[in-house]
C-alpha cells in the first residue's frame, strides 16, 4: 500500500532551507519568520525540535493539541517535538522565535534530560502557554536581541548561543516556579517525567498502569497517588489520553482512513475504536475530523 500523507512535519533545515550544523539555533524576529512561513504556520503541522515564542503585541489564536490560546502581549508558547499546532492571526504581531534541535544542551550539560526539569516543556498544552512576569518584560527580550544578533557571526561559538538561551530558560523557569501551587519533591518529580516518557514510547503497546509501575519500580497503588496528587488524574486516565491526543492528531489527516488510525493505534477493530473515541470525546472519530475540518 501506497504510503499516506501524514501531518507536515518540519526540521530546522526546512525552515532555513540549506544544510545546518549539529549545534543549530534558528532566532528571529518573529514578523520576518512569519512572514517567510505563513503558507505553512497556519495549517496544522509538527516539529522536529523545540520551538519558543515570545510575543511583545498581536492578536490571534495559537491551537496546541486542539487546545486554543489567545495571543496576548508578552505570552510565552514552548513546544516540544511532535505536537500538533497552528496560528491564527486577527492583527499584526510582533516578538521573538528560537527554535533548538532535542540535543542542543545534551553535550554542554552532559545531561540528557535537562530541559524536562521546565515544567513549560512537559509537552502538555496546558503547561506550554503561561505569561511573562512583568519584571522580565525588558530582560527577556534583551536575550533575544542579543541572541539575534549573534545569529550572523560564523565565527562565534555555539556556546554562546546556549548560555544565553539557557538565561532566559532559567528566568522563565524560575519566575514559574517562585509562585508554585505546592512544592513538589524532586523525586516525584522526575518519576513523572520518566512517566510521561514511557507513556510516550509505548502508548499504542502498553495500555495498563500496572505494566507501567513495573517498569518504574513502584507499586501501581504509588503510580495512582502520585498522578492523582501531582496532576489531579490517575495514570490510567494520562495513558488514556495520550491515546485520545495521538488519535486526534491522526485524524486531522484527511488521508488516513478511520480503520488505518485504528490499526495505527493498536485497536483490535474499528468498532472498538469508534466506542474508545466516542465514549471520552463525545463524538465519533468521523464527526471529530468533520468539526475539525468545518
Amino acid at each position: 500500500m501506497a504510503q499516506k500523507e501524514k501531518i507536515p512535519v518540519y526540521s530546522i533545515g526546512n525552515l532555513l532551507q540549506e544544510p545546518i550544523p549539529q549545534a543549530a539555533l534558528q532566532a528571529e524576529y518573529f514578523s520576518a519568520y512569519l512572514e517567510k512561513h505563513y503558507a505553512d504556520l497556519h495549517r496544522p503541522h509538527r516539529h522536529s525540535f523545540y520551538h519558543m515564542v515570545l510575543f511583545t503585541s498581536g492578536e490571534g489564536t495559537h491551537t496546541i493539541d486542539f487546545d486554543r490560546f489567545e495571543v496576548k502581549p508578552f505570552q510565552v508558547y514552548c513546544m516540544v517535538p511532535g505536537q500538533v499546532h497552528s496560528w491564527h492571526f486577527t492583527a499584526a504581531v510582533t516578538g521573538y522565535v528560537a527554535n533548538f534541535p532535542d540535543h542542543f544542551f545534551r553535550d554542554f550539560l552532559f545531561n540528557p534530560y535537562y530541559l524536562e526539569r521546565f515544567p513549560f516543556f512537559s509537552g502538555s498544552s496546558a503547561e506550554s502557554v503561561f505569561q511573562l512576569p512583568a519584571p522580565l518584560h525588558e530582560k527577556v527580550p534583551a536575550l533575544f536581541e542579543e541572541l539575534i544578533a549573534l545569529a550572523p557571526d560564523a565565527t562565534a561559538s555555539p556556546d554562546m548561543n546556549r548560555v544565553l538561551l539557557l538565561q532566559i530558560l532559567l528566568l522563565m523557569g524560575n519566575a514559574i516556579a517562585g509562585h508554585p501551587a505546592k512544592a513538589i519533591p524532586e523525586q516525584k518529580k522526575m518519576i513523572l517525567h520518566n512517566l510521561r516518557r514511557l507513556i510516550d514510547v509505548h502508548y499504542r503497546s502498553i495500555r495498563l498502569p500496572k505494566e507501567y509501575a513495573d517498569l518504574l519500580y513502584i507499586t501501581p497503588n504509588h503510580l495512582n497517588a502520585l498522578c492523582r496528587d501531582l496532576l489531579g488524574q490517575t495514570a490510567g486516565e494520562l495513558i488514556r489520553n495520550r491515546v485520545l491526543l495521538e488519535a486526534k492528531r491522526l485524524l486531522i489527516n484527511e488521508n488516513k482512513t478511520v480503520a488505518e488510525i485504528a490499526y495505527e493505534l493498536n485497536f483490535q477493530d474499528n468498532s472498538y475504536f469508534n466506542r474508545f473515541f466516542k465514549k471520552y470525546e463525545g463524538v465519533t472519530p468521523d464527526e471529530f475530523r468533520k468539526q475539525f475540518l468545518k
